[in-house]
């Protein structure tokens, strides 16, 4: 890519192959069919539609920035939140911020981008919006696991293996890891990049709004709280429910809740109710019920009353270890090959960034192939918010896990973390190396 565009701008329409159909995916695949390149999603699960994962998301500027741009189901997408609660471990709400907050889930944000990539239609979007005559072709291909690229000419060559053997290959102008924080092609890039375990777990859940306890709709319909104590790190929330309905009484209280987990002890945690060992998640339902009953006793002694009511009330909680990984670049092979979202840095979960880094990777991506912003100009914000705000993460969770602050510490790191990207200044460690060198005088 690099050497046919060094400035980014590209006169003929590129075939992309992106790995990954999950959020980061499909979010470069629709700034790029937008612009009318043809798009191919190589995904490795065997099923045409990932499983929903449960997973509540908080919509940023950037989440919401990408639904303006590609979205033409034209659908609510999120739930607002009309206040954010620190509360204390007698249940009182120590502090209040009234600010509006967007609050989405994972299956609602995934169901509402395939319907505009490839049409799949779905209690998400049943009316699925007709291409423009100015997109590209696009194509999603399940159970497509990549196994190794190369140069070819002035592209890449694609390998894969489907599950029954097959195998083949795509050529492509342009190859986007977009793989989640275990990446295929960053580990084929860069091997020595390796996700390591952080010392920590989040175990998370949701309840029907109708079903959760008095104590706990006052506490979190349409507000956010949080609440820390040593160790401890809980917050929650409300967001759509089935099939995205944001309606009152179909809604659903999403929480999530940091604990200290030894690596010695996190194999135990990792095993499922079938004995599997799971390397990072546990899936809703998978939870062993004699752990889950252990920590349920738990979260009475230690939580505040409203949350303790949220935690034992949930039917299918599931797990997720606490990973850290960044890689050191992002583009490779002279341009050829690139990294977005978790593929290329992999926040934790106090950052509420995940999903803003995917949708923000995929726009100043488009921005920059399209020659509206320079190709500099990309890497410098693009390696910029990765950086700064992988680091962010790491900072909160020593601070939130391992110290015990004043509630006022706790407020401020959130404040920081809530901070919109486009009011951010990238400190210059995070982007010494990408500016440009002086001449000397």
């Amino acid at each position: 890519m690099a050497n046919g565009a060094p400035n980014g701008v590209h006169k003929k329409k590129l075939d992309v192959v992106v790995v990954g159909g999950s959020l980061g995916g499909l979010t470069v695949g629709l700034a790029l069919k937008h612009l009318g390149h043809n798009i191919t999603i190589l995904e490795r699960s065997p099923t045409p539609l990932l499983h929903d994962q449960g997973a509540g998301i908080f919509a940023g500027g950037d989440t919401l920035e990408v639904f303006k741009r590609y979205d033409r189901c034209k659908r609510p997408l999120a739930v607002t939140s009309r206040e954010l609660q620190y509360f204390n471990k007698n249940g009182d709400a120590v502090h209040r911020i009234v600010k509006d907050q967007a609050m989405t889930s994972w299956d609602v944000c995934y169901h509402i981008m395939r319907a505009n990539f490839d049409g799949i239609k779905s209690g998400y979007c049943n009316d699925i919006p007709e291409p423009l005559p100015t997109d590209g072709n696009a194509v999603h291909l399940h159970d497509h696991k990549v196994t190794s690229f190369n140069e070819e000419g002035d592209g890449v060559r694609v390998f894969f293996q489907q599950g029954d053997g097959t195998k083949g290959s795509l050529f492509a102008d342009l190859l986007v890891g977009a793989d989640g924080a275990s990446s295929t092609v960053r580990n084929f890039l860069v091997p020595e990049v390796k996700r390591t375990y952080v010392g920590y777990v989040a175990l998370r859940g949701t309840v029907l709004e109708t079903e959760a306890t008095d104590l706990a709709r006052e506490a979190f319909l349409e507000k956010s709280a949080l609440f820390h104590a040593p160790g401890i790190q809980i917050l929650a929330y409300t967001m759509p429910g089935a099939n995205g309905s944001v309606k009152p009484g179909d809604r659903l209280l999403n929480w999530v809740y940091y604990i200290n987990v030894p690596e010695p002890e996190l194999a135990e945690l990792l095993t499922d109710i079938d004995g599997v060992r799971h390397h990072v998640t546990i899936p809703p339902g998978k939870l062993d019920p004699k752990l889950w009953e252990k920590q349920k006793v738990i979260a009475r002694k230690t939580l505040c009353p409203q949350f303790a009511d949220l935690v034992c009330g949930t039917k299918k909680p599931f797990v997720q270890a606490i990973m850290d990984v960044i890689s050191p670049n992002h583009e490779f092979l002279d341009g050829k090959v690139l990294l977005i979202g978790d593929a290329l840095a992999g926040f934790r979960a106090h950052t509420a960034a995940s999903t803003s880094q995917a949708a923000f990777d995929a726009m100043i991506l488009a921005d920059m192939i399209d020659g509206k912003v320079s190709r500099e100009k990309w890497k410098l914000e693009t390696m910029g918010f990765a950086r700064t705000v992988q680091k962010r993460g790491i900072d909160m969770g020593q601070r939130s896990q391992y110290e015990a602050l004043p509630i006022e510490e706790y407020i401020a790191d959130r404040a920081r973390a809530s901070k919109p990207r486009k009011d951010e200044v990238w400190p210059e460690w995070a982007i010494a190396d990408l500016l440009p060198v002086s001449a000397p005088a």
